[in-house]
């Protein structure tokens, strides 16, 4: 059995693509329900997350910040459901790869370009926007899954963050992200978790 694992979060958050990891893993955990500019400011919250956001998953006395980083801890805390490939195998290090390109590259063009500040190219990590839409689509084009013949956490947080772009206008509902995304959300672990955010806002969560 771990550790006692507590998730602070808020429905309105990315911390909803960490909710549905946790459902995956099928392991018990507490959530502490915070709120934007009060709480997740407070001296409490900050002495576990300095960054005042959400997700952060305390597992013990560890605090682990970042989806991604999250994610990938609960995959190791259930082997048995192989959330990841093997440890050295060439297929983990492209789940890594795809995970991290959707963390950092994809998320940082989205920013920039809704603020209207996008970077050079060559110095971007998401480099050419072109180049990036393309690397995805070519990712999963005719894939039910991004490695291999199963789920994996890879495929939880491409599609998570896929389809809340899309949710938002931020990426076109392409026919090829539309036919990856959702037999993904269609998932028992994933439509818990959606349910059990979107209860908290109706319970007034803001």
């Amino acid at each position: 059995m771990t550790a006692k694992l507590t998730f602070y979060t808020h429905p309105y958050s990315r911390a909803r693509l960490t909710r549905w990891m946790l459902e995956e893993t099928g392991l018990p955990y507490e959530d502490v329900l915070l709120d934007f500019d009060t709480t997740m400011k407070s001296p409490e919250y900050l002495a576990i997350n300095p960054m005042g956001k959400v997700p952060a998953l305390r597992h013990g006395e560890t605090v682990i910040t970042e989806n991604a980083a999250i994610c990938l801890h609960l995959a190791d805390l259930v082997p048995e459901k192989a959330l990841l490939p093997a440890i050295g195998t060439a297929e983990r290090g492209a789940c890594y790869r795809w995970m991290l390109l959707a963390a950092g590259p994809l998320e940082s063009f989205i920013t920039a370009r809704r603020h209207g500040a996008l970077a050079p190219a060559r110095e971007a990590g998401y480099g050419s926007p072109v180049d990036l839409l393309r690397t995805l689509e070519g990712a999963v084009a005719g894939k039910k899954y991004l490695v291999g013949d199963t789920f994996t956490v890879a495929d939880l947080y491409l599609a998570a963050t896929l389809s809340y772009y899309i949710q938002v206008g931020e990426l076109e509902a392409t026919a090829v992200f539309k036919d990856y995304v959702t037999p993904h959300l269609q998932r028992p672990a994933a439509m818990r978790g959606n349910a059990m955010d979107d209860a908290l806002v109706r319970a007034g969560a803001a």
